[in-house]
């Protein structure tokens, strides 16, 4: 397995070769013939058509992770749309870029925990009647009142201080509300709880935050 960096307009950022000493850089136009399949590709959103790109890169079978200067919840959302397994900040320690890798390789997706609950929140309403339909599910029913409240709300994108605003409980509350969803429906996070809800269980997702 290779670990390539396509980046366009920025140098080669230190960290990455302190997270990756093996890594390479290289450009858009070189990659089709280096990259096989299994192979990690990192992808900076200054690169030209970088969405398609990513797209391609998946199709042929690597494990692809998009890296941007400025995260958003938009480009989150746009770059797990095109196939990437992860999104992280370009300037993110070396210690969190290995952790992302690591969780890509093995199926998984890495968004940082700051942008997960808005992404859920967009793959609720990208899902649409998929998941609205899922309340009156006999799963759904197993949970007590305040845990669908509860679920229902980190389901539109609220974060845990949002729903403890919105339900007029604490914070702890809603963590402890939470816990109790995830192990009632047999998930492990916010996006696998969307995923469920709508008979995507098989999806392995890994947000970094509960």
């Amino acid at each position: 397995m290779a670990t390539y960096f396509i980046s366009q307009g920025h140098d080669e950022i230190p960290r990455w070769r302190v997270a990756f000493s093996d890594a390479r850089l290289i450009s858009a136009r070189e990659i089709n013939a280096r990259t096989a399949r299994g192979d990690c590709v990192w992808v900076t959103v200054d690169t030209q058509g970088w969405p398609p790109l990513v797209a391609d890169l998946c199709r042929r079978g690597a494990a692809v992770g998009v890296m941007s200067y400025s995260p958003s919840a938009t480009e989150a959302f746009q770059a797990l749309e095109s196939g990437a397994r992860g999104y992280v900040h370009a300037l993110s320690p070396p210690e969190l870029l290995r952790q992302a890798q690591l969780v890509i390789m093995n199926q998984g997706i890495w968004v940082p925990p700051e942008l997960m609950a808005r992404v859920v929140g967009g793959t609720y309403r990208a899902l649409g009647s998929q998941v609205k339909a899922q309340p009156q599910a006999e799963e759904f029913q197993a949970l007590t009142e305040r845990e669908r409240a509860v679920a229902l709300a980190v389901l539109e994108g609220q974060s845990n201080k949002e729903v403890a605003r919105t339900l007029g409980i604490t914070e702890r509350t809603v963590k402890a509300h939470l816990g109790a969803v995830f192990h009632k429906l047999g998930v492990r996070d916010r996006m696998q709880l969307v995923l469920r809800l709508a008979g995507l269980s098989h999806s392995l997702v890994d947000a970094g935050q509960a």
